[in-house]
C-alpha cells in the first residue's frame, strides 16, 4: 500500500563504465604507456648507463636501471613484482568495469595509473628492470611511468575527498535542522 510520502520510483543508475568511459580509460591509459616507452627509448638510445646530462638547477637525466619499485625496494624480488603488478592491473580494470561512470575523473585517473604500471610491467617482464632517467639529486630517479601512477593516485585521493562532501555551510544548516 502506498502512502504520500512513499517514493513512486527507487530508479537507480548503473555505475558500471559504459563505452565513453572505456575509450577515455583506454585513450589515457595508452597515452601514459606510449610517453613513457618514447621517453625510456630516448633516453637509453642517448645516455649510457649510469651517465648523466644537467638540464636546470636540482634537474638531470640520468640512466639508470631498477629491478625493484620505488626507491629500489625488492630489487631481487622481480617476479613477484611482476605477479603483484599483474594484480593490482586487474582489480583496478575489474574495479573501473563496476565504478567508471561514479565520477567523471575515473578515466583520467585510472587510465594514467593503468598506463603507468603497465608500462613499467611490460619492462619488467621484457628486460627485467625499468629504465628511470628523471633524477633531481636529492630524490631516487624516476621515470614517467612512475610521475604517471602518483599523479593518478593523487588526483583518485582528491576526487575521494571532495567527491561526498557536503559544503561546510550546506551541513551546518542540515545538523541546525535536525537539532530543532
Amino acid at each position: 500500500m502506498q502512502n504520500g510520502l512513499s517514493p513512486v520510483s527507487m530508479a537507480e543508475r548503473s555505475l558500471a563504465a559504459g563505452p565513453t568511459q572505456w575509450v577515455s580509460l583506454a585513450a589515457v591509459g595508452f597515452a601514459a604507456l606510449a610517453a613513457d616507452q618514447l621517453t625510456k627509448k630516448i633516453v637509453t638510445g642517448h645516455l649510457a648507463l649510469d651517465q648523466a646530462d644537467h638540464i636546470v638547477g636540482p634537474f638531470w637525466i640520468h640512466h639508470v636501471q631498477n629491478s625493484g619499485i620505488a626507491f629500489g625496494l625488492f630489487a631481487s624480488a622481480t617476479a613477484a613484482v611482476i605477479a603483484l603488478t599483474g594484480i593490482a592491473v586487474g582489480w583496478m580494470l575489474l574495479f573501473f568495469s563496476r565504478s567508471g561512470s561514479r565520477h567523471p575523473v575515473l578515466p583520467v585517473a585510472l587510465g594514467l595509473v593503468i598506463g603507468g604500471s603497465l608500462s613499467n610491467l611490460l619492462d619488467r617482464v621484457r628486460l627485467g628492470y625499468v629504465t628511470d632517467f628523471l633524477d633531481l639529486r636529492y630524490w631516487p630517479a624516476f621515470n614517467l611511468a612512475d610521475s604517471f601512477i602518483v599523479i593518478g593516485v593523487g588526483v583518485l585521493l582528491t576526487a575521494l575527498l571532495f567527491a561526498e562532501r557536503e559544503p561546510r555551510r550546506a551541513r551546518r544548516v542540515r545538523d541546525a535542522a535536525a537539532r530543532s
